[in-house]
């Protein structure tokens, strides 16, 4: 996945401050006037000190004083509030934040998905979102006050004495210097950091979803090795940014007392010539001792900025990931018609697929693809379904190529339902109108009858109220599949791929399934690949792909009759009814 440069995440925080506009101008101004009221103090004090040095009596001193505390109860109440609407505001925006990186996550095409992978994409939905959000809701508003606090307080040594403030801002050099230091390695040191724990969710998440895989090949020892290397690169890019840390804050601490102590330095021997009041020296000391609590806090959240600005960057590069056609661009197909021609096509890590298939898929036809494991049946109905581009060749639905079309009439033209399926957390109800929102229970529960599940759901206690996927009742393989297949009935979509969607389920309720779909989509594009030479028996007609080439198309019965490698598998599944091909 891309990761957004610093300009974009500049232009983005902009875009997000601009849509809550009015909330950061009085997060800013609230700021300000706790700043302003912080400053009373030292400055009040520096009076007391110079009223009692004039002879001054206890009235004078006890009006100061009154004055000290009145400016603290109003430093504490503005602060408060600022703080308040900062939080207010850093929960809008956060808000806007996931609801844009879930529009984009949606808008990805699965092809995009796959190749990053779904640990990146995971990781960056939830730590790298978490931490964008403890920025907007704590991290900013803190900075925001801090910040405010210290120009102000460094403003007011500068009023005091220009010669003294001078001198408070050169102590800060090496505060400066280790900051550049820190700030040139950090964002890459974070970014290391981010995807080196996306790499650990992938494998965790890959481990898991295919534990009987794992278990099945005996490849646990390799998992646990992948497992482990990945960890040690995510150990070391965390060694690296505490590395940093453990440089960056030891410096500044120790920097902290230089102003202090040039300023108490310089004001003593200016005061004992006359050029300035003990007053002024003692508030201008304690201007910058009042200074180190908001650079400390800025220089936290400097460190807590660069973590989340990485962050930031990582969840703003979706906005770069390839996009389908803009919504609506792109042409609109003449008919149902499907047409491949000289498709090829080779995955990144791996060699050509598919070698020159050539197929015409006509309007209303039901379609069997057939073939041994590896024959590239599944990537032909990846490609059919828009999925994935041809690296060769074309794969057009009524002259317009199915990869270009945007998702919308991509959704509207073709439909692939896969042996992967989930089921949602919420009701059997929800399951469904995920598909079609306005769909009443009439056709809800239509859809159940076409796919055979109607009368496990009518068991269930509340019907389609019925609570279901988590940690709620859960559904098994083939019951969560046929709810996959009942959504696409609510879909009716103009071209249905099914590629092994009833591996699930036994043989008969498969057949019963496949039945019942091909009566519901009449009229329809049916393209199936078959695992299951029923299926095929009950095809218009069969196209046989051998290593990723279609070698034999017809019926089943011109197939057999021609004895060919069709005939071959029909004999030996017809055989041994309990075989696959």
């Amino acid at each position: 996945m891309p990761v957004a440069s610093p300009a974009d995440v500049r232009r983005a925080a902009a875009r997000l401050v601009r849509a809550d506009g009015r909330a950061f101008t009085v997060v800013l101004v609230v700021n300000a006037l706790a700043a302003v009221a912080g400053l009373a103090g030292p400055w009040l004090l520096g009076r007391i000190i110079d009223e009692v040095r004039a002879g001054g009596g206890a009235g004078a001193v006890d009006r100061l004083a009154l004055g000290i505390v009145v400016c603290a109860l109003a430093q504490l109440l503005l602060a408060r509030w600022a703080r308040y609407a900062g939080h207010r505001f850093g929960e809008r925006t956060l808000a806007r934040v996931r609801e844009q990186f879930v529009d984009r996550a949606l808008a990805l095409p699965a092809s995009v998905v796959e190749r990053a992978g779904t640990g990146d994409l995971t990781t960056r939905g939830t730590a790298d979102v978490a931490a964008v959000g403890t920025t907007l809701r704590d991290t900013g508003p803190e900075l925001l006050v801090c910040t405010a606090q210290a120009l102000f307080v460094l403003g007011a040594v500068f009023a005091i004495d220009p010669l003294l403030g001078a001198v408070g801002v050169l102590g800060l050099t090496p505060i400066w210097c280790a900051l550049r230091w820190y700030l040139r390695r950090a964002r890459a040191g974070y970014l290391a950091e981010g995807a080196a724990t996306s790499d650990v969710a992938e494998i965790v998440a890959a481990t898991a979803s295919g534990a009987r895989t794992v278990e099945a090949f005996r490849l646990q020892e390799s998992r646990i090795a992948a497992s482990r290397d990945a960890l040690e690169v995510s150990r070391r890019t965390r060694f690296h940014t505490l590395y940093l840390r453990s440089v960056f804050f030891p410096v500044i601490e120790v920097s902290y007392s230089l102003p202090v102590a040039g300023v108490l330095l310089l004001g003593g021997v200016l005061h004992a010539r006359g050029a300035t009041s003990l007053g002024a020296v003692v508030a201008a000391a304690l201007y910058l001792r009042q200074f180190t609590d908001p650079l400390d806090q800025i220089l936290m959240r400097v460190e807590q900025l660069q973590s989340s600005g990485a962050s930031f960057a990582r969840v703003e590069g979706l906005a770069r990931a390839p996009r389908s056609v803009p919504e609506g661009g792109g042409p609109i197909p003449a008919d149902a018609r499907i047409d491949v021609t000289g498709a090829r096509y080779a995955y990144e890590r791996g060699g050509e697929v598919l070698r020159g298939v050539d197929l015409t898929v006509r309007p209303g036809e039901r379609l069997a693809v057939v073939g041994p494991s590896g024959a590239g049946k599944t990537t032909l109905s990846r490609l059919l379904a828009g999925v994935d581009a041809p690296t060769a060749g074309s794969v057009t639905v009524g002259g317009v190529p199915v990869a270009g079309l945007e998702p919308e009439a991509l959704r509207r033209q073709v439909v692939l339902v896969t042996q992967e399926h989930h089921v949602f957390l919420g009701t059997i109800r929800d399951n469904l109108l995920i598909a079609e929102p306005s769909a009443p229970d009439e056709r809800l529960w239509a859809a159940l009858a076409a796919v055979g599940a109607a009368d496990w759901v009518r068991e269930l206690p509340g019907g389609l109220d019925a609570e279901t996927g988590g940690d709620r009742r859960r559904t098994d393989g083939s019951q969560a599949q046929q709810l996959a297949l009942a959504r696409v009935v609510l879909a009716d979509p103009h071209t249905l791929i099914l590629d092994e969607a009833t591996a699930l389920l036994d043989p008969a309720t498969a057949r019963h399934t496949e039945r019942a779909l091909a009566a519901v989509l009449e009229g329809r594009t049916v393209i199936a690949i078959a695992h299951r030479l029923h299926t095929a028996h009950d095809a218009d007609r069969v196209a046989v792909m051998e290593d990723g080439r279609l070698t034999e198309l017809g019926t089943h019965e011109e197939l057999v009759r021609a004895g060919g490698a069709y005939a071959a598998l029909w004999a030996t599944w017809h055989g041994e009814p309990s075989g696959t091909a």
